[in-house]
């Protein structure tokens, strides 16, 4: 399967989370990514595979927790027909600044995704990051997506990024 015929989807409130979708695209090499608010949500069940990034979101909200378009169109994936197509997931978050809720909007478009059938990969190992909680984990020692801290391990990013590429095509995608 080559990575063309995947897409990259990603919502941002700070120009940040794009920026790490860019990197994903530099090493894939896939076309370019999207933001979600830009795409008819239907549309993503024509992909072969997709990955999706989230920025850092208030999850203690009730609606409108990112102030991204994923507000929009979390409540429409479940009901996308994406039976056995991988999905990956990425995340921003600040382990610092919202240490109880590192990466917790991952956990959000996992959930949703996996409900929609998708065959979830790219979970990624949590040790060496540093932050209270997060819904992101998966209880096996690992997190349902890669998780990046953008304003206190971008010194880790694109390592993470390249182990994360290199492991989902390990894993089929």
């Amino acid at each position: 399967m080559s990575f063309y015929q995947h897409g990259l989807f990603y919502s941002t409130s700070t120009g940040k989370t794009e920026e790490v979708a860019d990197l994903i695209q530099e090493k894939i090499g896939s076309a370019a990514p999207q933001d979600i608010a830009d795409v008819d949500v239907s549309s993503l069940a024509s992909y072969d595979g997709l990955i999706v990034g989230a920025p850092t979101w208030n999850t203690g909200a009730d609606s409108e927790r990112s102030g991204t378009s994923w507000d929009d169109v979390l409540g429409n994936i479940a009901g996308l027909d994406l039976k056995g197509k991988p999905v990956a997931v990425f995340g921003l978050g600040d382990s610092i600044g919202y240490g109880e809720y590192f990466c917790d909007a991952m956990e959000e478009l996992y959930s949703s995704f996996k409900a929609s059938g998708a065959k979830m990969v790219g979970h990624w190992p949590a040790d060496g990051y540093q932050h209270e909680d997060s819904k992101a984990l998966l209880g096996d020692g690992s997190f349902c997506g890669l998780p990046l801290d953008q304003d206190n391990e971008d010194d880790k990013t694109e390592e993470r990024i390249e182990g994360w590429v290199a492991q989902l095509k390990n894993e089929g995608f």
